[in-house]
């Protein structure tokens, strides 16, 4: 049994909230206020459902959503992968490098490593200027050149000049100086005319290598400079320093660095302004600029030192000891 309560003239039932509901919602709709602020809180509320909903998902994700991703490959740009693209650049680069590896004693030569020099480093340009051009005179053989290198080690030019002439006289000429004839002069007879015992030592130990044919004036001209760098410091006293003058001096090669010559070393720690004399690593780098011409520019610190006032004749000892007659400006 439903009681109804008289309120005007309309019945309403007392326990029926739909009624009541919709009284209100009906309230609301006529006053455009509430209206408005029930719209913003609807909206709010299914904002919110929203971002619950997502950061449900984000937070536990259905298989299904789970979706593999391979990740992507960066790919390097490398100088070969840039010079592909610009094979113009590329070769103007190398255009740039003279490709010529001639001696250094053939004709024009030096011209064209000077050219290059001044071109590539404006402070070697001010030495070249400043002095005369090298010289270098024929190639004698390669065994000679060796020989004259061990007499004239840690010894003064004036010094090792005189006691070459007098193992030249002791042999009969320098055309006499062969393996042979080296082996044949005893060590007392290379310590009569002023070789010590253990250059007379050295000097049988290379004449042993070239009489069973370890080592030829053939071989060595055809060797690579690394062969080469190998093969001459298996002699006893010929160390790198010996073979690096060997090399420029005789066999006039254009891209040789003496890196453990003091007066090359103290010229590059003048010219380029260094703080400490460069070592072996140092001198590589700051002189790679230089190839392939780097014994030309070798020559030109011992031009700067001896210019300085270096002592005694960096550049001489060296020339001389490397075995050519080639005498410093």
């Amino acid at each position: 049994m439903m009681l109804y309560r008289i309120k005007t003239v309309k019945l309403v039932p007392t326990h029926c909230p739909s009624n009541r509901t919709a009284q209100r919602h009906k309230h609301i709709l006529q006053n455009p206020f509430l209206a408005a602020v029930k719209t913003t809180v609807s909206h709010m509320k299914k904002s919110s459902q929203i971002t619950t909903v997502q950061n449900n998902i984000s937070q536990n994700p259905a298989p299904s959503s789970r979706i593999p991703f391979r990740p992507r490959k960066i790919r390097k740009l490398t100088t070969d992968t840039l010079n592909i693209a610009n094979p113009t650049a590329a070769s103007t680069d190398s255009l740039n490098l003279p490709k010529i590896l001639k001696p250094l004693s053939f004709e024009g030569e030096i011209d064209i490593a000077l050219q290059h020099l001044r071109r590539i480093d404006p402070l070697l340009a001010t030495l070249i200027d400043a002095h005369r051009p090298p010289t270098f005179e024929s190639c004698r053989s390669p065994f000679l050149s060796l020989a004259k290198s061990i007499l004239y080690q840690q010894l003064a030019t004036k010094a090792a000049k005189s006691i070459y002439a007098r193992f030249i006289s002791l042999l009969g000429g320098e055309d006499r100086v062969l393996p042979d004839a080296v082996l044949a002069a005893s060590a007392q007879q290379l310590r009569e005319i002023g070789v010590s015992f253990r250059k007379a030592s050295y000097l049988h130990d290379l004449s042993e290598k070239f009489k069973n044919g370890v080592l030829s004036d053939e071989s060595i001209i055809e060797m690579d400079d690394e062969t080469m760098f190998k093969m001459l410091t298996s002699v006893k006293g010929i160390g790198p320093w010996s073979v690096h003058m060997f090399m420029m001096f005789s066999l006039h090669k254009p891209d040789v660095l003496p890196v453990g010559d003091l007066g090359v070393r103290k010229g590059v720690q003048v010219l380029y302004g260094l703080k400490e004399l460069p070592g072996p690593l140092k001198m590589e780098e700051v002189c790679e600029k230089w190839r392939p011409y780097r014994s030309v520019g070798s020559w030109y610190m011992w031009r700067l030192m001896e210019a300085r006032g270096a002592s005694p004749n960096v550049a001489e000892v060296a020339s001389a000891a490397a075995v050519t007659s080639v005498e410093a400006a």
